[in-house]
């Protein structure tokens, strides 16, 4: 085993249990893990950093960014979901003669998305980039993503109960999916 190896493997077996009960204290216990395995990734790209004989109070001092850096993703996905439920217009068209598709509902349903379908979606809505571009982001083929963007809009219409008629349209009584790329 090399020298960081070695140098990591000491730093990671005295102070992992430390670690956890730092980041257990702080955070619900299923983001511990994800939590601590950031601190110690951090702790293998910095090791030159890591100072001797210091080591414990260090780890505790990347544990705290760590955590911050996952409250602020937190507090901005907060910030985000109700500017987005705030602003029905920039996400959904809805025909207003035969019913309405609640901000909540469409919140929730874009909620159930896996975060690949979330990512795709906000590209073409959110950030209204042309196919190409969004591709272009996400480092696929123009093809690709345009396979993975009608599959997206599918089953966010699967998810806010909307069939499509087969031609790229929703039924009378659902939101024109338009501004999702659609």
């Amino acid at each position: 085993m090399d020298a960081a190896k070695e140098q990591f493997t000491e730093l990671y077996e005295c102070h992992h249990g430390d670690v956890w009960r730092y980041v257990a204290r702080r955070v619900g216990a299923s983001d511990v893990g994800d939590v601590v395995a950031d601190v110690f990734l951090v702790a293998w790209r910095r090791l030159g950093d890591v100072p001797a004989g210091s080591a414990l109070p260090w780890l505790y001092g990347v544990a705290r960014l760590v955590l911050a850096n996952e409250a602020r993703g937190r507090r901005r996905w907060q910030e985000l979901t109700l500017r987005v439920a705030a602003e029905p217009d920039q996400l959904v068209v809805v025909d207003h003669a035969d019913g309405v598709v609640s901000q909540r509902d469409v919140a929730v349903a874009f909620d159930r998305l896996s975060a690949v379908d979330q990512e795709i979606l906000r590209l073409v809505a959110w950030e209204r980039l042309a196919s190409a571009e969004a591709a272009a982001v996400l480092g696929q083929p123009r093809a690709t993503f345009a396979m993975r963007l009608m599959r997206a809009r599918r089953r966010l219409r699967r998810q806010l109960g909307v069939s499509g008629d087969g031609a790229g349209r929703t039924s009378s009584a659902a939101p024109s999916m338009s501004n999702w790329g659609g």
